[in-house]
């Protein structure tokens, strides 16, 4: 018995030599969230999600982002890389490829899918199936994971890199580390010239334009906000915080037919994150420890609505996850709203008048 307690603080004592004495994969910088907000008011808790009518279910394979086609039809970008069509009553087939890992889709004008992949970079693909690469790297920096966009009416594509320094399946990485290495860029298919139009950002998220295309939000997901860059007027090409201090993590946002927007939240707040984030060396003591032990996101769905202003006017939730959970985009179409997520099977269809 004695030989045995002797091994394990052996043991005990190798791993906590390991842990000082490893380098570890990230650089963590002190952060110090604010108080998450208190779930009362339009956040308070509710089951509205609980009426949304699953579509897919076991066909899919982490749905990040939706478009809808003029006839109804969903592409949906997949864990294999895979885009697949969806119709209205859940029958799924494969349509392309890409090599990568679409995340963001919008259609363009022309009919073509324009796909963020977090891999490619960003892609159009024609109505035949022919993918183009229009953008893959900036500033001299490849994109690290191209993200989410949203098309102008004159075709300019904003859209975000997440993070040049951490790729698709290093993004908790970004989240112990908190360094802005997020960007918001243009690109116009006219002139073909591709601009960064904000850095800094911590993991550059969701985007969208504003009804008269004025300003461009973006989404801060490791910040728990959102910023407004103005492409308008006398604030042209400056940034501020449109929401602050939100009750969970940012991903996609879309905005509506009256001009609102639809924001989907990956979780709620992590309490133990948000105790470790102030504290550089317990976080980069977690990088070095296996995944499993890292805090784990609740299982919880939330979408919240916005107005014009940056104020939460509802939210629509499942509290237990149960239905639907870790949801990554939030897509209004004739009447519904449409729920994309990076981890289900499947995709949310919420009919708006049930509210």
């Amino acid at each position: 018995m004695k030989k045995i307690l002797w091994l394990l603080l052996l043991l005990v004592a190798v791993l906590g030599l390991y842990l000082l004495i490893a380098p570890a994969a990230v650089d963590p910088l002190a952060y110090d969230p604010p108080p998450k907000p208190a779930l009362t008011g339009p956040l308070a808790p509710n089951d509205l999600l609980a009426k949304a009518q699953i579509i897919g279910q076991g066909k899919l394979d982490g749905p990040e982002d939706v478009a809808l086609a003029p006839d109804g039809t969903i592409y949906c970008g997949n864990a294999d890389g895979s885009i697949r069509k969806v119709s209205l009553q859940g029958q799924v087939s494969t349509w392309l490829n890409t090599g990568g890992r679409p995340l963001g889709l919008a259609f363009d004008h022309a009919g073509n899918l324009i796909v963020c992949d977090a891999v490619m970079g960003l892609l159009s693909i024609s109505p035949a199936g022919e993918v183009m690469v229009l953008a893959d790297r900036a500033g001299g920096f490849r994109f690290g994971f191209t993200d989410d966009l949203d098309i102008a009416s004159d075709g300019k594509i904003y859209f975000t890199d997440a993070s040049w320094r951490w790729s698709k399946d290093e993004y908790l990485y970004d989240l112990l580390e908190h360094r802005p290495y997020g960007r918001l860029l243009l690109y116009d298919p006219a002139s073909k010239k591709l601009t960064t139009l904000l850095e800094g950002l911590y993991f550059a998220n969701g985007v969208a334009l504003s009804q008269n295309e004025d300003f461009v939000l973006v989404n801060e997901t490791y910040a728990h906000r959102i910023k407004r860059y103005w492409l308008k007027g006398p604030q042209a090409g400056r940034a501020e915080i449109f929401i602050d201090n939100l009750p969970g993590y940012p991903d996609n946002i879309s905005i509506n037919p009256q001009g609102n927007f639809w924001l989907a939240m990956f979780t709620v707040r992590n309490d133990l994150m948000d105790w470790l984030h102030p504290y550089p060396f317990l976080k980069a003591l977690m990088a070095k420890l296996p995944r499993f032990t890292w805090p784990k996101p609740q299982p919880y769905g939330m979408v919240l609505a916005l107005d014009q202003q940056g104020i939460i006017t509802a939210s629509l939730q499942d509290p237990t996850g149960k239905h639907l959970s870790t949801i990554t985009s939030a897509n209004e179409w004739q009447g519904a709203l449409y729920l994309g997520s990076l981890y289900n099977d499947h995709i949310g269809k919420y009919v708006l008048t049930e509210k």
